[in-house]
């Protein structure tokens, strides 16, 4: 099978497609015949070196997957069933590849209603996302939420699932990204580039934040009492914890964990016509230099996803 791997860190240039023998897989695990990979801002800076998630190269990049099922080691799958996940994060997963050996429990079966290209391209977003505002917010019906970069990979689903749960939906998104954030249901859109969003909204129950940097600080400001910021982003701010605890409000740090229940639960909002999956532009293998150009030069609008 082929594989894109690099030698080394740096730039687009060093990921290379190179022969490698078949995984094997272990009980309890199956072997995927991978279809689609989708793409994830994490993974240029692993490239380039700037997260040391996966130690020094060589090794292989890549988590989002959707496939057919080769082999199976398990009673929860058989050959022929179309699957997709975010097998073993944020262990390596090595799923820039034509074929990934993935625990059963990482994945579900696909439903008909997405391609393998929108089914790859939903794991580690919705994962994200889900886990943010229902496990970690909270959010029911009446809630107000803001969603900052609600045009991104992330923050598009995000909107999708807050609106789900009844809430109301404020996000901040480029003018440029407008339509696009309004057609997801969003009640609101915020110009960030245009509008400072702490003198433009006020009484969230929860922010959900995308994007880092000043922005979870500053989010105190339009929090009601006891409000909560959950943030992609700045999970291990432990300063900034103790800023919004003594405020009283509430603050969590979302870290994705390959989870089958909330990925049952973005199946269902697909299947009922409530989620989905927004890809910008796809890639063939060959052409997975050219992604991540694109994927680190930011302002993307969903999400970049590879075929194979």
């Amino acid at each position: 099978m082929r594989i894109i791997t690099q030698q080394e860190l740096g730039g687009p240039e060093v990921l290379t497609i190179v022969d490698a023998p078949e995984p094997r897989s272990l009980p309890t695990e199956v072997l995927v015949r991978v279809k689609a990979i989708g793409l994830n801002p994490l993974e240029p800076r692993l490239r380039a070196g700037e997260f040391p998630l996966l130690g020094r190269p060589p090794f292989i990049l890549g988590w989002d997957i959707s496939g057919v099922v080769e082999q199976a080691q398990t009673w929860r799958f058989r050959p022929g069933d179309e699957v997709f996940g975010m097998p073993l994060f944020p262990r390596a997963a090595n799923a820039y590849a034509e074929i990934v050996s993935a625990p059963a429990l990482h994945l579900v079966r696909k439903p008909a209603s997405l391609s393998h290209v929108e089914a790859s391209a939903l794991p580690v977003v919705g994962l994200t996302a889900w886990q943010g505002l229902v496990d970690l917010g909270g959010v029911t019906a009446d809630d107000r939420v803001l969603v900052h970069g609600g045009g991104g990979g992330v923050g598009h689903v995000a909107i999708q699932i807050a609106k789900s749960l009844g809430a109301h939906v404020v996000a901040t998104a480029s003018e440029t990204k407008r339509e696009f954030v309004e057609g997801l249901g969003a009640d609101e859109v915020i110009d960030y580039t245009a509008v400072d969003f702490t003198e433009a909204v006020r009484d969230i129950d929860v922010v959900f934040d995308t994007l880092g940097g000043d922005i979870p600080k500053r989010s105190l400001e339009v929090l009601r009492p006891g409000g909560h910021l959950v943030t992609a982003v700045a999970e291990d701010d432990t300063e900034l914890a103790a800023r919004f605890e003594a405020a009283g409000m509430h603050f969590s740090g979302i870290a994705v964990d390959p989870d089958p229940v909330a990925l049952r639960g973005l199946v269902g909002l697909v299947e009922q016509g409530k989620l989905r999956v927004h890809v910008q532009e796809t890639f063939p293998f060959e052409r997975i230099a050219d992604a991540h150009r694109l994927l680190e030069s930011g302002h993307l609008q969903g999400k970049l996803v590879l075929t194979v």
